[in-house]
């Protein structure tokens, strides 16, 4: 791992690199784009950037707007307003039409800290994944961002990309081939696997690391694309290894680990052990002292990856 960039920074830089490529590519805020990062866009094509203020549900709409006329607009604000305030409009103007839209989250997570419970989404993955039409990307990393976001200009329907607010070391290779519903293995692994997404891929791999020192070879599968499933990694991850840990900044309740579970008990039934925060809200602290405290630091994967194998 090297190198720490937040995800946010990695969509604003991104984002105004794709606005000199397409025109057609227009962005509208809800008056945070200082901290979603989309001003670094407004400020270089003022003529093609929108904030709408506090008005979430509002911005959805015109966003489907200037989708059904050939614009292909990215919206941003944060994850619990995104997913939360905006959720029909989302549904009914983007997702149902299958409108081109560009639904941007940032700050997702716990690790949002000190702004608490209140604008801590770890509901997010679970509520978008439930739409029909509705594609879910978390990156890993700065890397893996900038490729997603360019994937998502240049696919045709809805999109909603998750992403954080603090720095994260970068864990996905610069030469790794992104494509919409492909995971990779980043560490090979026999004993057990885990599948992760977001920050918690790094996460993973110091656990891997560490569970090497003990004798233990844990596999590290990341999906950046949480739906579609990459089905045939997780199949083989399933065949090749005793048990699964499924590792998320979110609520273990219908995120990556309820998509992991439905799809593999229908296919290969193994054991699958759900790291994540355990049906509450967040809570207000650092973002350090807040993974301690629900348990999704490496120390923890390790934990879970030995309860695991002595079960399987």
């Amino acid at each position: 791992m090297s190198g720490m960039i937040a995800t946010r920074d990695a969509y604003g830089e991104v984002l105004a690199e794709l606005g000199t490529e397409n025109e057609q590519i227009v962005v509208l805020d809800a008056d945070l784009s200082g901290s979603t990062k989309t001003g670094v866009f407004g400020k270089k094509f003022p003529q093609r950037f929108f904030n709408m203020g506090i008005a979430e549900a509002n911005m959805v709409g015109t966003a489907a707007g200037l989708a059904a006329v050939g614009k292909i607009p990215f919206l941003s604000t944060f994850a619990i307003f995104a997913a939360g305030r905006a959720w029909e409009q989302v549904r009914q103007s983007v997702a149902y039409p299958k409108a081109n839209v560009k639904i941007v989250a940032t700050h997702g997570g716990v690790t949002v800290g000190e702004d608490g419970g209140s604008h801590q989404s770890v509901e997010d993955i679970a509520i978008m994944r439930a739409i029909p039409n509705m594609t879910v990307m978390v990156p890993a990393d700065g890397v893996e961002t900038r490729a997603a976001i360019r994937a998502a200009a240049e696919y045709h329907g809805p999109v909603y990309i998750r992403l954080g607010r603090n720095k994260v070391p970068t864990v996905i290779p610069a030469d790794h081939p992104f494509a919409i519903g492909k995971g990779v293995e980043l560490v090979a692994g026999t004993d057990l696997t885990f599948v992760t997404t977001g920050l918690m891929t790094a996460q993973a791999v110091k656990a891997a690391e560490l569970l090497l020192g003990q004798g233990i070879s844990a596999r590290v599968v990341h999906l950046g694309t949480i739906k579609p499933l990459d089905q045939d990694i997780l199949l083989k991850a399933a065949r090749e290894t005793r048990a699964i840990v499924t590792a998320e900044e979110h609520s273990i309740v219908g995120g990556l680990g309820g998509a992991v579970t439905e799809y593999l008990a229908g296919v290969c039934p193994v054991p699958v052990y759900r790291v994540g925060v355990r049906d509450r809200f967040g809570t207000s602290g650092k973002a350090e002292e807040l993974l301690k405290y629900f348990g999704l630091m490496p120390d923890d994967l390790v934990d879970a990856a030995r309860g695991a194998l002595a079960k399987s």
